[in-house]
């Protein structure tokens, strides 16, 4: 009977723990998965909430209510963060308006001048011989434009031009440098500079032609001349001028001589430089000229002395047109170089 009941006592035992352990087991797994919040798993891309994982589970548990041991729990997600909505793009139409209207603005006088200029001969206000409408001078440079004489005459003012410039600005910009950078020197050679700058050019023009001639050399050399000092005053001022402060705080830092004029005097000194630059380019087109009116059989100022003895006042109008616009053309050439030069320069506000 011992013997019987002990067997007894010990099944008893056995089951009830197995039981108790099912039990805990079951309400941990429960009780683990109830940590979940309902937000975290409707983030999660089409997971079931806790109530359904629950019921689920229920109906896939054997009928005796217990879990079998071999069940893994399902590993934990992490919610995603959700997506951040993307700005709106600026729309293209807006910009278009922005530059069509800030160029109506910036060519609204040229357009008056023009406008002007048609109506005043149609009205009778000028003399229509004298002054043609500008209809008929556009006529006369598209005819210019069709038989090859602009392009031939605009060509051969361009060549002469450029090259004059380019050796000035070859020959002034290193020279003002220098002379800016001694400040004896340019105290000695100021005065005989300031005579210099103050003699015309084209009064010069006859001196330059009865010691080079009539060809090119004369007309290019003219042209150096008057583009040479502009460029070597403004550079000569660009160095003296410089902010004290900034060469004080670059001495402080033990800068050699050579490193403080390529890391100060030179960036500090492009505006100025630039400036007499532009100066010299729109001088360069106008001696260029006056100088092809003297002795040249080709160039712009050719063409408009030629128009005017043959009373072609259409003809000599359009040359004048080319030499405006491409005096424009290469100013603003001039000044995109010098805003790629001084892009360091903090642009003003108001």
């Amino acid at each position: 009977m011992s013997l019987a009941s002990g067997a007894t006592t010990r099944r008893t035992t056995t089951e009830e723990l197995a039981t108790t352990e099912e039990l805990t087991t079951t309400e941990e797994l429960k009780t683990t998965k109830g940590l979940k919040t309902s937000e975290g798993l409707a983030t999660t891309k089409g997971l079931k909430t806790t109530e359904e994982l629950a019921t689920t589970e229920e109906r896939s548990a054997p009928a005796t209510g217990t879990t079998s041991a071999s069940t893994e729990e399902p590993a934990a997600v992490l919610p995603l963060r959700p997506a951040r909505p993307r700005p709106p793009r600026a729309s293209v139409l807006p910009l278009v308006l922005r530059a069509v209207l800030t160029g109506a603005i910036k060519s609204a006088a040229i357009v008056a001048l023009l406008l002007a200029w048609e109506l005043a001969p149609r009205f009778g206000l000028v003399d229509r011989t004298f002054l043609p409408p500008f209809s008929e001078v556009a006529d006369a440079w598209w005819g210019l434009v069709a038989n090859g004489q602009l392009e031939d005459n605009a060509q051969a003012s361009l060549v002469r031009s450029f090259s004059g410039f380019g050796i000035a600005v070859a020959v002034s910009v290193p020279l003002g440098l220098l002379i800016g950078w001694y400040r004896p020197v340019a105290d000695l050679l100021n005065p005989l500079l300031q005579v210099f700058l103050n003699t015309a050019a084209l009064a010069l023009l006859p001196v330059f032609v009865l010691l080079l001639g009539i060809g090119e050399t004369s007309k290019i050399s003219i042209v150096v001349y008057a583009c040479a000092w502009p460029i070597l005053f403004n550079t000569i001022s660009a160095v003296r001028t410089v902010d004290p402060t900034l060469l004080r705080l670059a001495k402080s830092m033990d800068l050699s001589a050579p490193r403080l004029f390529q890391k100060v005097i030179l960036p500090a000194s492009v505006p100025t430089i630039f400036t007499g630059i532009r100066l010299a380019g729109a001088v360069s087109i106008v001696v260029l000229v006056a100088a092809e009116m003297i002795g040249a059989k080709a160039g712009l100022g050719y063409l408009i002395n030629a128009s005017q003895y043959n009373f072609a006042i259409p003809q000599m109008y359009a040359g004048i047109v080319t030499i405006s616009v491409i005096g424009v053309a290469f100013n603003q050439l001039l000044v995109a170089v010098e805003k790629r030069l001084s892009s360091w320069r903090v642009p003003a506000t108001n």
